[in-house]
């Protein structure tokens, strides 16, 4: 026989308060496991973390349907009848329901973003050889013939292929040189790619006031880049579309023998040679008026990269070759060296009980019922 009792309201008032204090803590699960002991853990994918916009959202909408739920059936029926017709449904377990799709959403939200917890540390050596990219700045780099539609000046093709250089080295150091009349070190060597690229970019024409081409004082910077460095894995990557104004490249390349640094050589530009751009526009001229072409030393290139065990590559039109030399060249000849170690904290995967807990908290859901059964009756 089914009992029907009526519901009073201090009752009614107590099953809210659970239900609310069932949504309140599924809300503050969320902060209280990102907080709790937030030195040992990390997640492998912080965008997907984004997500969690969802759980509140998900919690707003819960909170709004059981409102006007409640609402639309006390304008339907009178509080006498409404407790006839709801007596089997249980609201705290409605609740709870609603508390494990929130607590299985998180769950798994937490889940894709690949949690982890606890790390252990871990020794990582660091082995590859020293490279070092001189590259050419002086004026004659700003011609546009590096590419087919001539759009692009030898320059901005050089930091091009040296940025995709960056992209595919994995244990190598690397320093730059700029140079044109004169030399500098513009990036020691590091293991630091995206701090090179930056010192890349700003690698341009106007960073040397001292004009010409002066192949020596590029090849002795770059050996003293090297500095510090005892190991005979080293190279020197020269690129340039100008002759040697000073005559001191094969001198230098001797010191570069004797040192144990092997020096592959690009050359960029024509055979016929090309104009070299004025700063106020037009070509460069001499003193006569006549304009002054750039022309490739392609001799003294050779010679250079063949005294010091190297290899010469003539770039063609939008092609530097650096991958080829990287990848066939200094791989292929110099052995690898440990260039250092570090400390690594490696992280212990532990998406894997996070999302063991949301397909739980969403398999269970729906097994639950919203209204309760004791010995065959149903009350309220």
């Amino acid at each position: 026989m089914m009992r029907t009792e009526k519901i009073e309201p201090i009752e009614k008032g107590r099953q809210q308060g659970r239900g609310r204090a069932v949504l309140r803590a599924g809300q503050k699960a969320l902060p209280m496991l990102l907080l709790t002991g937030c030195s040992e853990v990390q997640v492998g994918d912080p965008p997907s973390l984004w997500a969690l916009w969802l759980v509140p959202a998900l919690l707003a909408f819960y909170i709004y349907s059981f409102r006007t739920k409640t609402r639309l059936l006390r304008r339907f029926a009178s509080a006498e009848m409404l407790a006839r017709l709801t007596s089997g449904v249980s609201r705290p377990r409605q609740y709870f329901k609603a508390a494990l799709v929130l607590l299985g959403l998180t769950a798994g939200i937490l889940a894709l973003a690949g949690l982890r917890y606890g790390f252990t540390w871990e020794e990582v050596k660091r082995e590859g050889v020293d490279i070092v990219v001189a590259l050419d700045v002086s004026d004659s780099m700003l011609v546009e013939d590096a590419e087919s539609g001539g759009k692009l000046s030898r320059l901005e093709r050089a930091k091009r292929e040296i940025t995709d250089l960056l992209r595919l080295m994995e244990g190598d150091r690397i320093g730059l040189i700029a140079f044109a009349g004169t030399a500098f070190i513009e990036c020691p060597l590091t293991l630091d790619y995206s701090a090179a690229e930056i010192f890349l970019d700003a690698i341009s024409t106007d960073l040397i006031p001292v004009k010409g081409t002066n192949l020596g004082d590029a090849i002795d910077s770059s050996l003293e880049a090297f500095e510090g460095a005892s190991h005979p894995s080293r190279a020197v990557v020269l690129i340039t579309d100008g002759e040697d104004h000073t005559n001191s490249a094969l001198t230098a390349a001797k010191k570069a023998k004797v040192a144990g640094v092997r020096i592959f050589t690009i050359g960029i530009g024509r055979d016929e040679g090309a104009p070299i751009p004025a700063p106020g526009g037009g070509f460069r001229r001499d003193r006569q008026g006549n304009i002054v072409l750039s022309r490739l030393d392609e001799t003294t290139l050779q010679k250079v990269a063949l005294e010091t065990g190297g290899s010469y590559v003539r770039s063609v039109t939008g092609d530097v070759d650096l991958e080829q030399i990287y990848s066939q060249g200094i791989k292929a000849t110099l052995e690898d060296q440990e260039l250092g170690s570090k400390r690594r904290q490696r992280w212990e995967e532990r998406f894997q009980w996070v999302l063991a807990l949301a397909l739980m908290a969403l398999m269970l859901e729906p097994l639950i019922s919203e209204r309760w059964r004791r010995g065959g009756t149903t009350r309220a």
